[in-house]
């Protein structure tokens, strides 16, 4: 049997996770971005054998994808956006979160809720990642080669995604011509 609950965090609770960043920040300040990531995925690491409730084990997964999204050489996230990932890297460099994850059962909940905020704010650059990794696994099952044999870049996405939209523009013209659902008006078409 499955329960749903919900969490609603209060102005004083999201408080509580911003000051819980900034502390972190302040006590991994003089960390090197190699580090910070380094003590985010030692987080993935101490809990790849643990049986852990399917909540923290989902907000992990964004962990991943906001570390592989740093390293991605092919993504190459300007470096404010980088920043930025890294700054919500910092809370799992810290040696201590808001509950210690030693405590049973509670120990990861402060960092899986950390993890959904850092998802939450971090929105559309995760989105725009996965969309880049799933264009380019595409792109190297179709010319029958691994992505690390693929050197494609976010400027090789960006010129793809380009394309079809052109492509789908002209199809979608051609598709009126024949339905006979348009005809130009204003300009004749060659």
């Amino acid at each position: 049997m499955s329960m749903d609950i919900s969490i609603t965090l209060s102005d004083s609770d999201l408080a509580l996770f911003v000051d819980g960043m900034k502390s972190a920040r302040k006590k991994v300040d003089n960390l090197d971005a190699v580090s910070i990531v380094g003590a985010a995925r030692k987080l993935l690491e101490d809990t790849r054998c643990k049986e852990l409730p399917d909540f923290v084990a989902t907000r992990l997964k964004h962990l991943e994808t906001m570390i592989a999204m740093v390293e991605d050489a092919g993504f190459g996230l300007p470096a404010a956006d980088r920043d930025n990932v890294l700054a919500a890297l910092t809370y799992f460099a810290s040696p201590d979160g808001l509950v210690p994850d030693s405590v049973p059962v509670l120990g990861l909940l402060d960092d899986a809720i950390m993890i959904e905020l850092c998802a939450l704010e971090l929105k559309h650059e995760i989105e725009a990642y996965n969309d880049f990794r799933k264009w380019r696994e595409n792109e190297a099952s179709r010319r029958s080669l691994n992505t690390a044999e693929l050197m494609l870049t976010r400027v090789d996405w960006a010129e793809a995604r380009r394309a079809e939209t052109i492509e789908r523009m002209h199809r979608h013209r051609e598709e009126s011509y024949v339905s006979g659902t348009w005809a130009p008006v204003l300009f004749k078409v060659r």
